[in-house]
């Protein structure tokens, strides 16, 4: 158990350096990045024989922030476990680092050429986040429950 505990703290701590290297990254070399992903996307779409046009860099964006949010908040949920004993206190910690770790993402940016911290991201970082926790507590419930049938 000891061991399960500690590989899966050490993903949390990876994901969140992964996090904040995408904060140090250079707006000029992250706007590329999201333009490789926009492009992309829309060749998808197109390729699906659906309009594309409305598919725009800032929406990437955007997206990029809540999906990457919702992997930490998994991750969270398997550090605290907010399914096991002592429910709030679990889940208050999870809560915690899901505002602190969107919070110094944001002031990172405050330092990094070209791009800037934003409260708007901090909330649509901690509703993503929200949203994986949430959802990695409601499908172990859901699963924990079918096992014991």
């Amino acid at each position: 158990m000891r061991g399960r505990r500690i590989f899966w703290l050490a993903v949390l701590l990876l994901y969140v350096c992964f996090i904040y290297g995408n904060s140090l990254t250079p707006a000029s070399v992250s706007s590329q990045e999201s333009g490789f992903v926009l492009a992309f996307s829309r060749n998808v779409l197109e390729g699906l024989g659906l309009e594309s046009m409305w598919l725009t860099e800032h929406i990437v964006r955007k997206t990029a922030h809540f999906l990457e949010y919702a992997g930490l908040g998994i991750l969270l949920a398997f550090n605290f476990r907010p399914w096991a004993g002592a429910f709030a206190g679990r889940l208050r910690g999870a809560l915690e680092a899901a505002l602190v770790i969107p919070f110094v993402d944001e002031t990172i940016q405050l330092f990094v050429e070209g791009r800037s911290g934003q409260v708007s991201d901090v909330w649509l970082d901690l509703a993503g986040a929200l949203c994986g926790l949430f959802g990695a507590v409601l499908v172990h419930r859901l699963f924990a429950g079918r096992n014991k049938n």
